[in-house]
């Protein structure tokens, strides 16, 4: 599941693979953007914005993408055998002489002015993987709405941009508080904050997400995926419900043991 780690990490390989050099072939199969051919422009950069990827080319334009659930880009040395997905799926092609890069799944893909990147990113928090981290404004944020139970606000991007499903998950039963409970009451916001920024730097650079310090497979994560198995703190059984909105309810794994019911 793609989160603030996970696209970070595919930006620094998107730039690896083309910054500095001219795109030999862009295949971007969206209906919008199905004529448009940014073939023979220099790609300038890429970066990550919490859980959008921004492509910078030549003549001041950017590719702007975001992974959802379950999109993907992939980056492949050339002649080298794609995979990833089946060709259906394929949304995006991006190649020069030596590697082409290919974005699968994308739910969003558009081409827009690089003067204008703040439409689409200018709404997001301090970013815990960008130059803009700032840990005293991700807390203003979050403290502004202080009746909202805090899983609900770690997932708004537009308090802090790069948490995911996983790492709320992980952040409260770290801190020992039910996703439910309102964030006013968290006992040191200021923590829960510095610990997501930890958290997602360990993890930047490595392909399996780690929470526990234990590289087994089977124990990378507390309580993320492990409903009705027992709790590695107390051994009573996590559990899962959803939270948010009707109809748009996320999956939420807590261990009622060690961070208490909904509502308490």
């Amino acid at each position: 599941m793609p989160e603030g780690d996970t696209v970070w990490r595919t930006a620094q390989r998107l730039r690896h693979a083309l910054a500095g050099t001219v795109l030999t072939r862009c295949d971007l199969r969206v209906p919008a953007l199905a004529t448009t051919d940014l073939g023979g422009r220099r790609v300038d950069g890429a970066v990550s914005r919490g859980k959008h990827l921004l492509v910078r080319v030549e003549g001041g334009l950017t590719l702007h993408s975001h992974l959802g659930m379950e999109g993907s880009w992939r980056v492949h040395a050339a002649g080298e055998r794609r995979r990833g997905g089946p060709d259906h799926q394929i949304r995006a092609v991006l190649a020069n002489d030596r590697y082409t890069a290919v974005g699968y799944r994308l739910p969003v893909l558009e081409l827009l002015r690089t003067a204008d990147e703040s439409t689409v990113v200018g709404h997001l928090g301090p970013d815990l993987l960008g130059p803009d981290w700032n840990p005293d404004e991700a807390v203003r944020r979050l403290l502004a709405d202080p009746g909202r139970p805090v899983g609900e606000a770690l997932l708004d991007q537009r308090n802090l941009a790069g948490i995911g499903n996983v790492y709320k998950a992980e952040l409260c039963f770290l801190l020992r508080v039910s996703p439910w409970l309102p964030i006013g009451r968290v006992p040191s916001p200021g923590r829960l904050v510095v610990l997501a920024k930890k958290l997602l730097e360990v993890n930047k650079d490595r392909a399996a997400r780690i929470t526990t310090a234990d590289s087994h497979p089977d124990r990378r994560l507390w309580v993320y995926g492990r409903a009705g198995r027992p709790c590695r703190r107390c051994g009573g059984a996590v559990r899962l419900a959803g939270q948010g909105r009707p109809g748009q309810e996320r999956p939420t794994y807590w261990c009622p043991r060690c961070q208490g019911e909904p509502g308490s």
